[in-house]
């Protein structure tokens, strides 16, 4: 019976590590932010979390850059509210601050995983009631314990590009 419920011990410290490797592999973003390294919208703004939400990267101020995908008309995103969209290949809110200023952070919650749902200026997770801030990916509260990930964007003439 000892042999037994080692091999169950096994398999499960096995699988919580594999769900685990594979969380962080889901959190992660082409932009490197889950390294502690910020990408250049985040050093010229002071980080995803700032209350500047961006501005100087998204303003689309002609940087010369090769262009991202486009994820979004600006038309389609309204001042002050949040929008689903796809980032990377991921779930995500798109927040447009004001005309210049858009910010995206994975829809999934930091908690449990499930999708987060927008709510003007907040973004809600209807599993635990986690509410993030739209334009900060902040957490306001609940359970979760950890800020959205953020996915650089920008935008680019009529269209809201990933970074």
């Amino acid at each position: 019976m000892t042999a037994t419920s080692h091999s169950r011990r096994t398999v499960l410290a096995a699988t919580a590590a594999s769900a685990g490797a594979l969380a962080l592999a889901a959190c992660g973003s082409d932009d490197d932010s889950s390294s502690g390294s910020p990408s250049p919208s985040q050093a010229a703004d002071g980080g995803a979390g700032s209350e500047a939400g961006g501005d100087e990267a998204s303003a689309g101020s002609g940087s010369g850059s090769a262009g991202g995908t486009a994820i979004a008309d600006v038309a389609d995103v309204p001042v002050g509210e949040a929008v689903p969209v796809t980032a990377d290949g991921q779930e995500a809110m798109l927040f447009r601050a004001d005309e210049t200023t858009v910010a995206c952070f994975s829809a999934i919650c930091t908690h449990a995983g499930c999708s987060v749902q927008p709510e003007g200026v907040e973004l809600r997770c209807p599993c635990h009631q986690s509410v993030f801030d739209a334009a900060t990916g902040e957490v306001l509260g609940g359970p979760a314990p950890e800020p959205l990930p953020a996915i650089g964007v920008r935008i680019e003439g009529d269209q809201i590009v990933t970074e």
